[in-house]
């Protein structure tokens, strides 16, 4: 099999071969258009003439990490009658529409390339893609939808016009997610991503509008794609991609493969000293709330066309520690992974260990503008009821030098 792999409207290579051995191979006119060694692509795989025959396990997996997982993927599999495990074959079913801006098809296809198309949907049909995964999965029409999305969350992706909502068809670039209300203990989730995210705007850590919207009876949160900009892709990769973890070694505890080091790492290789410090309000942020679930397949870098590297926009940013779970982080701190043991000093001496200055300062100055934020902020109906409390409560004890889940909050009933 050979797959086109476009980026930015310049051919920048294919992959080639079978499920197990496929590669990605440069092409010339991308080394010319965007530079020798650029990280345009990633920077894990920079374009290269001759590639290192040793890192093609590294790039196979760079390309099997823009799939999704979970039900998701199994849902895909069902409707493009693909393999498990058959990365190819289901980039050349669903690659023209996914995260970042690439765009993949199967060269050998007399039908590719498609024909970029938009059908429109009422509320009531976004209602039932939200209710029909197994055999719409991400809202992808039977024939004519090539959109695939990371993650294990039930989701759907569709693109907002001047007359409303619509299907992405022949890969036509989606602009919005689409998160249905979940029912039984996670049925507030959908609000409490919605305080997150607005928690994470006023920290000026994200700009992308999200929103709960109510189609045809059902709720849904509705998350503006950072990886568009007016209807236009913009590339990213993910810091599975960056850093060669595959599955589930996005969390740390399962492989050892990644921590919060090597993300800032990754940044102080390719980026500016400026994004180190929006990750760190990101971690900050992340513990402050009790997102538990900041693994690296929710941190991102942002690769525009001129070749720059920039750190996304903080997004999937849920409190979750009211949820059923074992309150521990997927990426620890200072060597830490229950929430509720993490301390000031944690943050300190995390934040010193990327090698990062006036780590304290940025601290205590997030620290009080979140506190400040919370105070002003309040969750929207269908949230944790004790959200504002809680998350105030752990920024408290933060500042106090406490553990974060040290002095229990209290709820005033009034």
């Amino acid at each position: 099999m050979r797959l086109a792999i476009e980026l930015y409207g310049t051919r920048i290579g294919t992959l080639e071969g079978d499920a197990r051995t496929f590669d990605f191979i440069p092409a010339a006119e991308a080394i010319e258009v965007f530079g020798s060694n650029s990280p345009v692509l990633s920077t894990a795989i920079p374009l290269t003439a001759q590639q290192r025959r040793d890192h093609a396990g590294r790039r196979r997996n760079w390309f099997a990490e823009i799939l999704p997982e979970g039900d998701q993927y199994e849902y895909l599999l069902a409707q493009g009658g693909l393999r498990r495990g058959d990365t190819p074959a289901f980039l050349a079913r669903y690659g023209r529409d996914v995260a970042g801006a690439l765009q993949i098809w199967d060269l050998d296809d007399p039908t590719e390339p498609k024909t970029p198309a938009l059908r429109h949907v009422s509320d009531a049909e976004i209602r039932g893609l939200m209710q029909d995964p197994m055999h719409v999965p991400l809202a992808n029409d039977r024939l004519q939808g090539k959109s695939s999305l990371g993650g294990v969350q039930p989701k759907i992706v569709l693109t907002k016009t001047n007359e409303g909502w619509a299907q992405a068809l022949g890969g036509s670039p989606s602009t919005h997610i689409l998160k249905p209300r979940l029912s039984g203990a996670r049925a507030s989730v959908i609000y409490d991503e919605e305080y997150g995210a607005r928690l994470a705007r006023r920290m000026r850590l994200a700009a992308f509008e999200t929103g709960v919207q109510v189609f045809d009876g059902l709720p849904a949160l509705v998350v503006e794609r950072y990886d568009r900009v007016h209807g236009e892709r913009v590339h990213q990769e993910d810091l599975s991609q960056a850093l060669g973890a595959g599955g589930n070694e996005k969390y740390q505890e399962l492989g050892g493969v990644v921590s919060l080091r090597r993300v800032a790492q990754t940044l102080q290789r390719h980026a500016a000293e400026s994004d180190l410090h929006r990750l760190a309000r990101t971690v900050l942020l992340a513990v402050s709330v009790g997102n538990l679930d900041m693994h690296t397949k929710n941190i991102a870098l942002l690769h525009p066309r001129n070749g720059e590297v920039h750190l996304a926009p903080a997004y999937d940013m849920v409190p979750q520690t009211h949820l059923p779970g074992d309150g521990r982080l997927a990426l620890s701190v200072h060597g830490k992974y229950r929430h509720t043991e993490i301390t000031r000093e944690d943050l300190v001496e995390e934040f010193h260990g990327w090698g990062m200055r006036r780590g304290e300062r940025l601290i205590d100055d997030g620290l009080e503008e979140l506190e400040s934020i919370v105070a002003s902020e309040s969750p929207v109906a269908g949230a944790f009821p004790e959200l504002q409390q809680q998350i105030a409560q752990y920024v408290r004890n933060l500042r106090s030098g406490s553990a974060a889940g040290g002095p229990r909050y209290t709820v005033n009933h009034g």
